[in-house]
């Protein structure tokens, strides 16, 4: 119901989501944990659907492997994510909190978003798809913090956002010396 009322526009009140529900307050904060990891819940649905059809769109193109497969899902979620309305509508409401959530720890987000790309790159590092420079996890950091600062950078630093300067550090990245 939350990930609903966030979809819809409606602000997250853990009062009324508890009334509606049914239940009481300490319930629903039983079961949630806080408005910052509930939040977090909603924004992982979201970023997994687009990962998941991101993956579903770059194993449907014949030929794509390697470090243009992976680039390919890197550049799709952040188009899906700068073009996500419930997204912008959510940051243009809430823009420190909304960072807040997207960029740091308090909502379990992050540790998410660094462990998928950590795994997806061991599992390419150990087929021998890519050789970066770095070790998968440090990488995953990375290449998150430069898709935030693409898809984020209107609320930042004023900028339009841009996935394509993201996109090339990726490569860059991921790719490591190899041509």
């Amino acid at each position: 119901m939350a990930r609903s009322w966030w979809l819809e526009g409606r602000r997250l009140n853990l009062s009324q989501l508890a009334e509606e529900l049914g239940i009481g307050r300490a319930t629903l904060m039983r079961w949630v944990g806080n408005k910052d990891l509930l939040m977090g819940e909603i924004l992982w649905s979201l970023y997994k659907r687009i990962y998941d059809e991101a993956i579903a769109r770059a194993e449907q193109t014949p030929g794509l492997k390697g470090i243009d497969f992976l680039t390919q899902i890197y550049e799709d979620i952040n188009i899906a994510l700068i073009n996500a309305r419930p997204m912008y509508d959510f940051l243009q409401a809430e823009p420190q909190w909304g960072l807040q959530l997207l960029t740091a720890r308090s909502s379990g987000l992050q540790e998410r978003l660094i462990g998928t790309w950590e795994k997806m790159f061991e599992e390419a590092i150990a087929a021998g798809d890519i050789k970066p420079e770095m070790d998968p996890q440090s990488l995953a950091l990375y290449i998150v913090r430069i898709g935030e600062s693409a898809i984020y950078c209107d609320l930042i630093c004023g900028r339009k956002p841009e996935p394509g300067p993201a996109t090339t550090a990726f490569r860059l990245l991921v790719n490591g010396h190899q041509n």
